[in-house]
């Protein structure tokens, strides 16, 4: 199911939460609502599922005008960032408590619930209770429940925020291989870029109640409409005036060493600067580094191999020069 949110208004007092704010998510896409707390993703969410009125606009699924339809009229799933399980159910009788309010046949919950619990990996689990189970396996429960009605929508709102960084980084690669089995529209809110461009066929990125871009995560990335979106999509670094990403920049000891043969330094803008500071983190290493001609801080991201080689340390100068700028369309 498509849905349209068009000219939506909601104000809380002074604060304009939305502000006129239009969107088209298509059909069987998953797309994430992106923004810094405050920004008016959640809001929209809550508007999308009926839990909150708008002032103005229209809200529209498949076509149908839902803007003053209950949420339960909406036919759509829900899941929030703490799991609201029902903590004196096991996990089978929580997967299938909406069916059982809706009065479906005994043989057809238990064949859905049985599906469920395949898709989610919690079969062996499904005698557990809440309490039993761990964060990102309470959080598959979550979907599961919402999936067992076969909503026309689903609606995570900071699904996984509660949880630490390595289960995270789990149930993204498992939301996106789950979407892709079972194709519902989705709608994900997150103020966590790399969550967002890892599990996204599309990002929408706000901003004070409005929508600064929507687009691929790709395009996005790359051509960023203006510098909130680019310093929101990832790190950048300013460097001889460019915002640049810092895995952009280049490193060498010698002007020669940071451009390519057929170009010269001048062409490529190859500045000398001074290390400030190198953090290794992982796989990669992060060097902090001061103009020399400006005196402007710029960051800048190298592989392990590329610092193994060069042995940058604080107080050494080198030369730096960015391979790749972001197009800005607009400031």
């Amino acid at each position: 199911m498509s849905i349209s949110v068009i000219g939506a208004n909601k104000r809380y007092g002074d604060f304009a939460a939305l502000d006129d704010v239009s969107i088209d998510i298509p059909e069987g896409s998953l797309t994430s609502l992106l923004g810094p707390s405050g920004s008016g993703k959640s809001t929209l969410l809550r508007a999308i599922a009926g839990l909150d009125r708008l002032d103005s606009g229209t809200v529209r699924i498949n076509g149908v005008d839902v803007s003053g339809a209950s949420p339960q009229q909406r036919d759509i799933g829900f899941v929030f960032q703490h799991y609201a399980a029902f903590k004196h159910l096991t996990v089978r009788d929580n997967i299938a408590f909406g069916l059982k309010i809706r009065k479906r046949p005994k043989h057809e919950i238990k064949a859905k619930v049985d599906e469920l619990l395949d898709i989610v990996g919690l079969t062996v689990f499904q005698k557990r209770y809440p309490a039993q189970l761990s964060g990102g396996q309470r959080q598959r429960m979550a979907l599961a429940r919402a999936l067992a009605v076969d909503p026309q929508v689903l609606l995570l709102d900071e699904p996984f925020g509660a949880l630490d960084a390595k289960v995270r980084e789990d149930l993204r690669k498992w939301l996106r291989q789950l979407h892709d089995e079972v194709h519902v529209t989705t709608v994900l809110v997150t103020h966590d870029q790399q969550e967002a461009l890892d599990v996204s066929d599309r990002i929408a990125v706000l901003n004070k109640g409005r929508i600064e871009q929507v687009g691929k995560p790709d395009d996005l990335y790359d051509r960023p409409d203006n510098v909130f979106v680019a310093s929101f999509l990832g790190s950048i670094s300013r460097l001889n005036g460019e915002l640049v990403r810092p895995h952009d920049i280049r490193l060498g000891r010698s002007a020669e060493m940071v451009y390519p043969p057929a170009e010269t330094a001048l062409d490529t803008g190859v500045i000398k600067a001074r290390v400030k500071r190198v953090v290794n983190l992982g796989f990669e290493t992060r060097v902090e580094l001061v103009s020399a001609a400006s005196g402007e801080e710029f960051v800048a991201q190298i592989t392990r191999g590329d610092q193994n080689a060069l042995r940058l340390v604080a107080g050494e100068d080198i030369f730096a020069r960015a391979t790749k700028v972001p197009q800005l369309s607009a400031d």
